[in-house]
């Protein structure tokens, strides 16, 4: 995928500001960046010049009369009234011909958003969709045409509000939520799929401060319980999150369901009950996205039990809590999600996620992938002097964060410290327990991906270096810290091994 960034700056920016505001906003994003886009009078600012050359990029400028022709998601009237067009990043995209897949993110003197070009073999339009080859009916002959799409701006707001959405604990302010604005985005989670057409949700708004405060406490005796099993630098990064604006929000939310909605013979239940909460779920999602396009935030707290909230919240006995939120009008919305912004955790790429007709088999092998980004990390026996050997310096991305103790071949009984992580390669599933992961591979080069995985996953959520220790040494055990080797040489994780 050919590659925009554009870019807005304050003279004087620096590099390093730059660069990791860019970094950030290509995370995840697969592709080549082919152009380098700002507004003309910016093309001989040093950081820019420099970046488009590190990137090996075209640096295209455009004047302000021409940016301001475009139609960006995320105007500013700030911006319009400095320099006479409301957006330079965005604007700056959409100039180059490049459709929009990341709106602008923001430092304190840069703003950069990210395009994708069309390509030969994708050469529409940015805006247009693309429709399927002509396919006909064997039987009859006919032409089979398929449903229409939504037209292009309307295909455009449903994406939007996808990527816009934020789980929002910050900035709510002090107004009240229309009866009116509240129904209507209570009304697009009631039109939210369910199995058989249950429904089995149910909405509990709850304004009553005193309410909200009795629930507010529960959280926070949870948050509490919560920083102190983590290790103490995992609980410093911790205490500068914000996990609930329950007192803050005017709307709080109680979203349950109730299991045995529609009696006994619900169509598609029967298999897996689990749907039932999923239904329940997919509600949450839709009320969500509705609040986003109506401008209110919403942020779901987890930092209490069900039992627990039931009971102060007076729920019957059948009744179960899926979601507690609090909703309500904000200050703005933000460009990232907070633990992104904050350090604390990043999003995991796509490509990691899509498997083809079997397990595994994704578009570009992460044994590979490993590889090419890094050496197998080299391991430090224990007894020697010295700090853990690292596999090769951390790279752009990577954290000195914290300490994890794996323990390949342990369980539950292995977990002496809150830095161990047990991992239980038998092929009997063990309790629950987010101490002790199962991975039971059925090879050893599965091992050796799962190995992988872990790495680059601990890697995404902040870790800085995997000590590894094999309990039980079997060949898939050894396959499997070969794997974390792998992975942590190429995520910029140090490395070392008992």
């Amino acid at each position: 995928m050919k590659l925009v960034v554009g870019i807005g700056l304050r003279g004087g920016t620096s590099y390093e500001e730059l660069t990791a505001l860019v970094r950030d906003g290509l995370h995840d994003v697969t592709g080549d960046v082919h152009v380098v886009a700002t507004r003309t009078g910016r093309e001989q600012e040093p950081a820019l010049k420099r970046l488009a050359q590190d990137l090996n990029a075209e640096l295209r400028t455009f004047e302000t009369s021409e940016l301001a022709t475009q139609s960006p998601p995320t105007p500013s009237e700030k911006v319009q009234h400095h320099i006479g067009t409301p957006s330079v990043a965005e604007a700056a995209v959409l100039a180059a011909g490049a459709r929009l897949i990341r709106t602008k993110q923001q430092s304190p003197n840069a703003t950069v958003a990210i395009g994708h070009l069309p390509t030969p073999e994708h050469d529409e339009p940015a805006r247009e969709h693309t429709t399927p080859a002509p396919a006909y009916d064997e039987s009859t002959g006919e032409r089979i045409t398929p449903a229409p799409a939504y037209d292009g701006s309307a295909r455009e707001a449903v994406h939007r509000v996808i990527a816009e959405r934020r789980d929002v604990r910050r900035g709510f302010l002090d107004l009240p939520v229309d009866d009116l604005l509240l129904t209507r985005v209570l009304e697009a989670a009631h039109r939210a799929p369910s199995v058989g057409l249950s429904q089995p949700w149910d909405f509990l708004v709850i304004r009553d401060r005193d309410l909200r405060r009795k629930v507010h406490d529960l959280a926070t005796a949870q948050r509490d319980t919560f920083a102190a099993s983590l290790p103490d630098d995992r609980r410093a990064a911790f205490d500068g999150l914000k996990i609930e604006a329950i007192l803050d929000a005017p709307v709080n939310l109680a979203v349950t369901c109730d299991p045995g909605r529609g009696g006994r013979h619900v169509l598609g239940r029967h298999a897996d009950p689990r749907t039932t909460w999923f239904s329940a779920a997919i509600a949450i999602q839709n009320l969500w996205l509705a609040a986003r396009a109506e401008g209110l935030g919403v942020g779901w707290v987890s930092f209490f039990t069900p039992e627990e909230v039931a009971g102060v919240l007076g729920l019957p006995a059948h009744i179960e809590l899926v979601g507690y939120l609090c909703v309500g009008h904000v200050a703005e919305f933000a460009t990232a999600p907070e633990l992104v912004r904050t350090g604390w955790a990043k999003r995991r790429p796509l490509t990691w996620a899509v498997h083809h007709e079997t397990w595994g088999n994704r578009d570009v092998s992460i044994v590979n992938e490993a590889l090419e980004a890094g050496e197998p990390g080299v391991t430090r026996q224990a007894g020697q002097a010295g700090e853990p050997a690292r596999a090769g310096e951390p790279g752009e991305g990577a954290t000195s964060g914290q300490t994890v103790h794996v323990i390949i071949g342990g369980d539950a009984s292995s977990l002496r410290h809150p830095e161990d992580l047990a991992v239980d390669l038998g092929p009997t599933k063990p309790p629950a327990n987010f101490g002790v992961l199962w991975r039971h591979a059925r090879t050893a080069p599965e091992a050796t991906e799962f190995g992988i995985e872990l790495a680059r996953d601990l890697a995404l959520q902040g870790i800085g270096h995997l000590h590894v220790r094999i309990a039980d040494r079997t060949d898939h055990a050894e396959a499997f810290a070969q794997g974390i080797a792998t992975g942590a040489s190429a995520s910029g994780l140090r490395h070392s091994s008992a």
